[in-house]
């Protein structure tokens, strides 16, 4: 009798150690299993505020199975170069850098605005008006830019063309000290970097992009192909939170998102968010069509890809 009851106590003991052991391995799976890392490039502007909101908000659900690494580029010449070969993949990017990838046969798809509106004309405070800067150096962050557009869009109201300006490439966030040091004399860019100058007294805005082209495309999220390819579920699941990230982000929380991301000062940043949206975010064929008009007609991309072609339409 005593036999049966030590070995029945030690059965019992060896059922309670395995089930606690099954379950301790099951739990262990369960909070253990892997996400898919998208690794998405930007530069310090207001354009990127909704890829940082998006990664907030996938941080904050639990039942995600998507996480996203940002990382930093100081030039859009560095950023498309990663892209290009696949080293992130995609990136809040400037859409005529990336259109014009795709014409040279690189495997590139945009699928969603980065934002609209949201850049600046600024010029230095002796250039009163447009006429003023025939002769003058003029700063944009690339040929393959929205700021080229524009910045021609701006001088064929006046009857002046490009031609007329001395243009130079320049990395934004180069683009304000060089105004205050005098090597340049006005530059089209992307929010902070124009508020930096009207604040430090060195330049003012000529024109904010609503006034020149009204819901500008600039920006674009653009992934590569590839990536697309292989991890089209952990894209889409990014994209839709993508979508609810630009329609959270009202000037308030805009606010918020650029003093967390973009390390620049509290009036700087409040000036800032207030010239762009990010509330309507998909990038649609009809406004698209405009960007490709330009893009041609003023010498950017003579061959751009085609809106079926380029822009990729989730299942």
């Amino acid at each position: 009798m005593k036999k049966w009851f030590r070995f029945s106590v030690l059965l019992g003991i060896l059922v309670m150690v395995f089930s606690m052991t099954a379950c301790g391995n099951k739990e262990n799976t369960n909070s253990t299993q892997k996400k898919t890392s998208i690794t998405i490039g930007y530069l310090p502007i207001t354009h990127a505020l909704a890829v940082f909101e998006a990664k907030e908000l996938l941080e904050k659900n639990a039942d995600s199975n998507v996480t996203v690494e940002l990382k930093k580029f100081a030039s859009w010449s560095d950023l498309m170069d990663a892209l290009n070969c696949g080293q992130i993949d995609g990136a809040s990017v400037l859409v005529e850098l990336a259109m014009n990838a795709r014409s040279q046969g690189i495997n590139l798809k945009a699928v969603a605005l980065g934002h609209k509106d949201g850049n600046v004309v600024v010029v230095s405070n002796d250039i009163k008006k447009v006429s003023d800067l025939k002769g003058k150096t003029f700063a944009i962050p690339s040929n393959q830019s929205s700021h080229n557009i524009l910045v021609q869009d701006m001088l064929e109201r006046e009857n002046m063309s490009i031609n007329d300006l001395d243009v130079v490439q320049l990395a934004p966030v180069e683009m304000a000290s060089s105004l205050a040091s005098g090597s340049i004399d006005g530059y089209c860019v992307a929010e902070p970097f124009g508020t930096q100058s009207v604040l430090n007294g060195s330049g003012h805005v000529l024109f904010d992009s609503k006034e020149l082209w009204q819901d500008s495309i600039c920006c674009a999220l653009v992934f590569h192909g590839d990536f697309l390819q292989k991890q089209e579920k952990a894209a889409k699941e990014f994209m839709d939170t993508y979508y609810e990230a630009g329609k959270l982000l009202d000037e308030k929380e805009a606010y918020r998102i650029a003093t967390t991301y973009l390390g620049q000062s509290e009036d700087v940043l409040k000036a800032s968010v207030a010239c762009i949206s990010f509330n309507d975010l998909e990038l649609k064929e009809e406004d698209y069509k405009v960007l490709e008009e330009k893009v041609v007609k003023y010498g950017i991309n003579s061959n751009p890809p085609k809106f079926g072609d380029f822009v990729y339409q989730f299942k």
